[in-house]
């Protein structure tokens, strides 16, 4: 390993050599070049030249004798070149006497002349040689444009499991089929079954697709190419057709010379699948040609040959309906963000080599980490162990991870800020309000933490343990509308003015209010209709220009429901807030004091029972 990185790097240095000697003699040559075309604009005949020397040798700023030939300049600029006989002593001694700056240079010796005529030709040559041989070997591009590069892995080299998988139990069970038919493919062939052509992996960021590819390919001990989508896209039309015809040419020539299977992994797709030529978005005639080449492949290649495609995508929705067909991805697994319980295995897998305290208590981790994706789960257990060494401990405990959780979601603490006592003030009765309504209310999430210290571009929060739910009721949605207004009330209720710290709390109720209105069909007034015709990102070429299916009459009654929604929850959390004065200042004022309350200590400080032990005690 060590004699390939040193002779890869003397490669290196001689081409680089190579290439600035090239730029040196190139330039040498424009420079000479300029020179001679700088003294040599104007042809003398000898007996000029005599007579200009005779007569006015003032006119004659320099002279340049080689052999027979004189080249100078005049006063005026102007080079002349001029020939002149053998063995003219008299011409000589005249030119030695009356110019000034007069040379005599020796002529080039007939090496140097093949040198300077033969040398840059040949030094190019060489230059384009060396680039050649670098093409071969993958460090240059020049002459493999059409040429994919792909990212190998085998069962020997950093393998990975299901083991090292948590969270998704549904892929992986659907998964197992695909290392079945990679490991013994006669299997399902004797039986009249053909292999799967390719299986979409479509889920939010950092569920974990491309981990399960890379898990599947570990299962089976197969050669597992990976690439992105961008990998295909180039400046030159057709580069990426001829990619994607080389990459399963690669991929069919190693099926057939080991007799294993192979997986073809593409990240991100969706940079090269997308719809072709939609509307006000405009066609892509490179990407066209390239989706054009994936189709024709993976519709192409025989059932004998154990090569699966599996592609990964977080947007779906703008694949082209030719790629998404059976018989060529068969099959669309869901890889969605992790319930509890998956959040929970995910945990295990990440502190499996971090050094943990005995009290870590991942289950109450994972009921505080509502729509925490993997990847967020392994930044939580890196956060966590980072603060731990931070602080100077041996092992991470229970203080790391909460607040490793709290870093994730809102950010670091921001102690160092300024706040004075009115702000300090406000913000404390604001958290107080969200914090007493949502105790209070019967449908919201069981309270967590409270705390008045800054973290991002929030000033507190107020944090509510998320409940993993599949629906939820009107009365769901109506409480958490109340409780994203009980900050405000708050503020109007103790301090007699508003701020604008309840922006973020505004948005969110205003977007699940119309919500109930136009996705859910939850009005009263509109009844059960969804008005709301496209609710997810939009597509350029599809979504960009959309009409309205509805008459302005409607949107008005949209836009009056919507307020009514909002003036009804205003009102309640107002209710409950006047109504409790006392325990929201109480609660406040203890928040001024310790800046930071647990769920616990607020419910036995006011005096409310846990709404969730309080339904086990009754139905016990």
């Amino acid at each position: 390993m060590e004699k390939k990185k040193k002779d890869k790097k003397m490669e290196f240095r001689t081409r680089s050599l190579l290439v600035w000697l090239l730029l040196m003699v190139l330039f040498y040559m424009f420079w000479q070049g300029n020179v001679d075309q700088g003294l040599s604009q104007i042809e003398l005949k000898y007996s000029e030249f005599y007579k200009i020397l005779r007569d006015s040798p003032g006119d004659i700023r320099l002279v340049v004798k080689t052999e027979n030939l004189i080249r100078g300049e005049l006063e005026d600029g102007t080079g002349f070149r001029v020939m002149i006989p053998d063995e003219d002593r008299d011409f000589i001694a005249l030119m030695r006497e009356n110019i000034s700056d007069f040379r005599v240079e020796p002529p080039k010796t007939l090496l140097l002349q093949v040198l300077f005529s033969v040398g840059p030709i040949l030094l190019f040559i060489a230059f384009l040689w060396f680039l050649h041989r670098g093409s071969r070997g993958g460090a240059g591009r020049i002459f493999s444009f059409g040429k994919i590069k792909t990212r190998l892995g085998t069962d020997g080299q950093d393998k990975i499991t299901f083991n090292d998988v948590a969270g998704v139990t549904e892929a992986k069970e659907e998964l197992k089929e695909i290392i079945d038919f990679l490991t013994d493919p006669k299997k399902f062939q004797r039986l009249g079954g053909k292999i799967p052509r390719g299986v979409l992996l479509t889920g939010p960021p950092g569920t974990g697709k491309t981990l399960l590819a890379k898990a599947v390919s570990g299962e089976a001990g197969v050669l597992f190419s990976s690439l992105s989508g961008s990998d295909f896209v180039e400046m030159f039309v057709g580069v990426g057709a001829a990619r994607v015809r080389d990459l399963f040419e690669q991929s069919k020539r190693h099926a057939r010379s080991t007799g294993k299977g192979c997986i073809i992994f593409i990240d991100e797709i969706d940079a090269v699948g997308r719809q072709r030529f939609s509307g006000i978005g405009g066609g892509h005639d490179e990407r066209e040609q390239t989706l054009n080449a994936l189709l024709a492949e993976m519709d192409g290649f025989g059932t004998d040959e154990s090569v699966i495609v599996i592609a990964a995508t977080n947007r779906p929705d703008v694949l082209d309906s030719a790629l998404l067909r059976p018989g060529r991805f068969d099959r669309v697994i869901i890889v969605d963000s992790p319930d509890v319980k998956g959040r929970e295995d995910i945990l295990k897998v990440h502190v499996r080599n971090k050094k943990v305290s005995d009290n870590i208590n991942l289950d109450k981790i994972a009921r505080q980490t509502s729509g925490f994706s993997g990847a967020d789960l392994a930044n939580l257990c890196n956060e966590s162990a980072l603060l731990a060494a931070r602080r100077g401990k041996d092992e991470i405990t229970m203080d790391e991870m909460d607040e490793a959780i709290d870093r994730v979601m809102a950010g670091p603490q921001r102690k160092s800020r300024v706040i004075n006592e009115h702000e300090k003030k406000l913000t404390a009765f604001h958290e107080a309000g969200h914090a007493l309504v949502s105790l209070l209310l019967p449908n919201v999430e069981p309270l967590h933490k409270v705390s008045i210290i800054p973290r991002g571009m929030a000033g507190g929060y107020t944090k509510l343990l998320s409940e993993d739910k599949n629906f939820n009721t009107k009365g769901d949605i109506l409480d958490k509308i109340t409780v994203f207004l009980a900050g405000r009330v708050s503020e109007e209720l103790a301090l007699g003015e508003i701020s604008t710290g309840a922006r973020n709390d505004l948005e969110n109720a205003t977007k699940f209010a119309r919500n109930m209105v136009c996705v859910f069909g939850m009005s009263e007034k509109l009844g059960n209709v969804s008005l709301d015709k496209h609710s997810g990102p939009v597509f350029l070429g599809r979504d960009l220009v959309t009409e309205k299916h509805y008459s302005e009459k409607t949107a008005e009654d949209i836009d009056k429901e919507i307020k009514t929604i909002i003036d009804q929850c205003y009102h309640i959390s107002k209710q409950l807030l006047e109504k409790n004065r006392e325990k929201l200042y109480l609660l406040a004022n203890t928040l001024l004091d310790k800046e930071t309350l647990e769920g616990d200590s607020i419910r036995k400080l006011l005096g409310i029972k846990d709404k969730k032990k309080d339904e086990q005690d009754k139905s016990s």
